[in-house]
């Protein structure tokens, strides 16, 4: 995967695109016991997201999520806790803009397998620079919900419905309820 400013997702020729143009990903919300979420920011970028990457096509989700992990915070299994997955995929389009339409095939966007993971190391043991070309410079945690309200705009909705499945796990792990952010316009239409 190529990323250039802001958390913009551009597909290399050599990933696994699907027939429909998607390319297969998981994402990782790694999660505290008081229920704050780990949130990075790219290297040499404004750009803050949750750890991702592309599943290589010898490997599972579950193995792509731990290699990923790895890579991108220094973490082990044994760092860590699985929690839940989605059940399936969750996809988001690459703006217009941003599509590479010489490259074949053609990739449009990912589809991502979401991971929630509880760390049950010290947060001593994270580790960007672990890998040869880190991803992220800086990391901190934040509330549940800030994240997807706050990552590029084309990427919100999955980092929100990804985060709606998670919430019962965040809240019997923190032990409080994690009532989603109201948004301008509540689901009926009526101001909030």
């Amino acid at each position: 995967m190529l990323e250039s400013g802001h958390g913009i997702v551009r597909c290399a020729m050599s990933d696994v695109i699907d027939a429909d143009g998607f390319r297969p990903n998981v994402g990782i919300v790694l999660m505290n016991a008081a229920g704050q979420l780990f949130w990075a920011r790219r290297v040499t970028r404004d750009g803050w997201q949750f750890p991702q990457g592309g599943i290589g096509s010898d490997e599972t989700p579950l193995e792509a999520m731990y290699r990923e992990l790895s890579e991108e915070t220094g973490l082990s299994a044994d760092h860590v806790e699985v929690l839940a997955s989605t059940p399936g995929w969750l996809r988001y389009r690459l703006p217009a803009r941003y599509l590479r339409r010489h490259q074949k095939p053609l990739c449009i966007g990912q589809k991502q397998v979401w991971f929630l993971l509880r760390l049950v190391a010290a947060d001593a043991q994270v580790q960007l620079d672990a890998s040869r070309h880190p991803e992220f410079d800086l990391w901190r945690w934040v509330d549940y919900w800030y994240p997807g309200q706050n990552v590029v705009a084309f990427k919100r909705e999955v980092y929100q419905r990804a985060l709606r499945q998670f919430v019962v796990h965040a809240e019997r792990l923190s032990g409080r309820s994690m009532p989603p952010p109201r948004t301008a316009h509540q689901s009926d239409g009526t101001p909030a």
